[in-house]
């Protein structure tokens, strides 16, 4: 297993959210700042390629049992089965390749994973937890994707009500109720984070 090479890596920043919070969004809209020095963290996942997604790009597409296998060998960072056979995790491979090539590495996972990055790099890792206004604004942007069963999105904001328990123990609770605000405060905070030379 690869190890990370501390003289040229770089700093963390955790993303994590409920799905249909705009955190992929806005994660996105930050990795077009090139004075950011950012790379994105690539999430393995076990669940079904969507039409438009590619593999190594989008996510890497992993069946539910070499998911498991790659967990029994300890190569992840961290992983969580979010549903029966409903795999996403962070490959340790990818969050060593990106550090030692000397990149700020961002990650858009959810909110287990992304407090146990954390864990794991507390010195060096900002963790933001974007928080929508209220359930019915979350629940009209998951309809408004068109991508999923009524009964998956009605999942998936039982585990925002979880999820959104957790927000205090994140760094930052960025509320996205404006897109274009939500970003720049966003950058102004990753910004101040890698430029302080105490992480």
């Amino acid at each position: 297993m690869s190890s990370v090479n501390s003289s040229k890596s770089g700093k963390l920043i955790v993303f994590s959210a409920p799905s249909g919070s705009g955190k992929t969004t806005i994660v996105q809209r930050l990795l077009a700042y090139p004075e950011l020095n950012l790379a994105f963290s690539v999430s393995a996942t076990s669940r079904a390629k969507r039409d438009y997604e590619e593999h190594g790009k989008h996510y890497y597409f992993l069946s539910p049992e070499v998911f498991r296998k790659k967990i029994a060998e300890d190569a992840f960072v961290e992983w969580e089965e979010v549903y029966p056979d409903h795999f996403y995790g962070t490959l340790k491979e990818e969050v060593f390749r990106l550090l030692n090539a000397g990149k700020n590495v961002i990650f858009d996972i959810d909110v287990q994973g992304g407090m146990n990055i954390k864990k794991m790099f507390p010195g060096r890792t900002l963790s933001v937890f974007v928080q929508v206004p209220d359930f019915e604004e979350l629940q009209k942007r998951l309809q408004a994707r068109n991508t999923e069963s009524e009964e998956k999105i009605r999942l998936r904001l039982s585990k925002a009500a979880e999820e959104i328990r957790y927000a205090p123990a994140f760094d930052i609770i960025l509320v996205n109720d404006d897109l274009e605000m939500s970003v720049q405060k966003a950058y102004g905070i990753v910004k101040a984070f890698i430029a302080d030379e105490k992480c």
